[in-house]
């Protein structure tokens, strides 16, 4: 089962206004990363307010020579295919994809086909903060590396949280023997039994007998 897991950073909060300036994507196979990703970093046509800066650390100098979505949306494509989303606030991230993707005439991406990690932490325990630093300390997750936000970094971080939302790895997996585990019995040798006989004796044919002649037409005298 092939998803992907996908964050953004952007000048802003408000996808109207405001622009991408970093997308992140990491591929998921049965939950576990498969090591390939895909990330850009991009020049949004417009400046980087300071607290956007503070959170991600991209300046208005460094963007300055990146690619434009639109150089990039073909790449992006190709990488997510048709797999599901797995996206830490959905909406957030698809209403600015979708916003970006507007302005080049494509069509947008749909809802429908993400799952939000925001939600099924909160189903699974209702009430608990669900930002991911604080599910990466409910997990045990090292998210030491995050002094500020990445795209790439936090889909990292989002692929080990998702994996334990959704039952986390089973331990005791591995098939290799360790030098605590025995070996396993030598297949016994077995000593033929001797063959039974079957045949009636004559005291078992003689109530056989007794016993036909006590039925209505029996079947063995046809």
């Amino acid at each position: 089962m092939r998803e992907i897991v996908l964050d953004t950073e952007t000048t802003g909060l408000d996808p109207t206004m405001h622009r991408i300036v970093e997308i992140g994507c990491l591929e998921l196979i049965n939950h576990v990363s498969s090591g390939r990703n895909f990330q850009r970093y991009l020049n949004p046509e417009r400046d980087v307010p300071p607290d956007a800066f503070d959170v991600h650390g991209l300046s208005d100098e460094f963007l300055s020579d990146k690619p434009l979505f639109a150089d990039v949306v073909e790449a992006f494509f190709e990488f997510i295919g048709d797999a599901p989303l797995v996206i830490h606030n959905a909406r957030f991230d698809i209403g600015f994809i979708n916003a970006e993707l507007d302005r080049i005439d494509r069509p947008g991406l749909e809802i429908s086909r993400t799952i939000d990690t925001v939600e099924l932490a909160r189903r699974k325990q209702p009430g608990a903060p669900a930002n991911l630093d604080a599910l990466c300390r409910r997990f045990d997750i090292d998210n030491s590396g995050r002094t500020n936000h990445g795209a790439l970094l936090d889909a990292e971080l989002l692929s080990e949280v998702y994996l334990e939302l959704m039952g986390g790895r089973q331990p005791g997996l591995s098939l290799q023997r360790n030098e605590h585990q025995t070996a396993l019995p030598r297949r016994m040798e077995l000593t033929a039994r001797p063959p039974r006989k079957h045949e009636p004796n004559t005291e078992e044919l003689n109530e056989h007998a007794v016993f036909i002649d006590s039925l209505n037409d029996p079947i063995w005298r046809r």
